[in-house]
């Protein structure tokens, strides 16, 4: 469980350091560095798709997918999770997020959009959820460990706008996480190489595409 612990832990500090520091930091600075974190993000992602034994399958699982998505409406369920993550934070600090334009802030809209940018790429992205997987049925962190260190810095960028509702983002992270983790010896018989590496691919196209939006590309 390190691994978890350890992304957890990343992006509450990272939520953390980013609201305490992100008022010094300038807003090319941050800009420039989304661009990377996007590339990054990319990189992960390009890095599992020749891992694709079954393409059609794959390709498949992201059209079906996506079309469940857009039947459920999960994006706009994710967008009211978000803004519900927001205001209790909101209430502390006296000001809700992507309100206050005039003073430099974000219009909602954006502010909500970029929010649940944050919560797809800290809880559901391919790397997280192999990750756990394979943490769960070998014992081997390396995965949780490497994303971790890419999360600290990502949840330090995003707090630069989203404030201290990042290191909040945590909560479902560790949530969806640690069901994965237990429920990995549980899957594991039920799986092959094979299956891992076009679940990975998937991932792959996920990460690709959140990449891009990170970069606003």
């Amino acid at each position: 469980m390190i691994g978890i612990i350890v992304n957890v832990a990343a992006v509450v500090i990272g939520g953390i350091l980013g609201t305490v520091f992100g008022k010094h930091l300038s807003t090319r600075f941050t800009t420039e560095l989304n661009k990377v974190f996007g590339v990054c993000a990319m990189g992960m992602g390009i890095s599992s798709i020749p891992l694709m034994e079954n393409m059609p399958a794959v390709i498949l699982a992201l059209v079906v997918g996506t079309a469940l998505g857009l039947a459920c409406h999960l994006g706009e369920w994710i967008s009211r999770g978000g803004a519900l993550m927001e205001k209790p934070i909101s209430c502390l600090l006296g000001a809700r997020g992507g309100e206050d334009e005039e003073d430099g802030g974000l219009p909602r809209e954006e502010y909500l959009a970029l929010l649940v940018t944050a919560i797809v790429l800290f809880c559901s992205s391919g790397t997280g959820i192999y990750g756990c997987l394979d943490a769960g049925m070998t014992g081997n962190a390396a995965v949780l460990l490497s994303k971790s260190v890419l999360d600290l810095f990502t949840a330090m960028v995003f707090a630069c706008n989203l404030g201290a509702v990042t290191s909040l983002v945590a909560v479902p992270q560790a949530v969806v996480f640690f069901i994965l983790f237990f429920a990995a010896k549980a899957i594991y018989p039920l799986t092959t190489p094979a299956m891992i590496g076009d679940f990975k691919a998937c991932g792959g196209f996920l990460l690709i595409a959140t990449g891009l939006r990170i970069a606003k590309i």
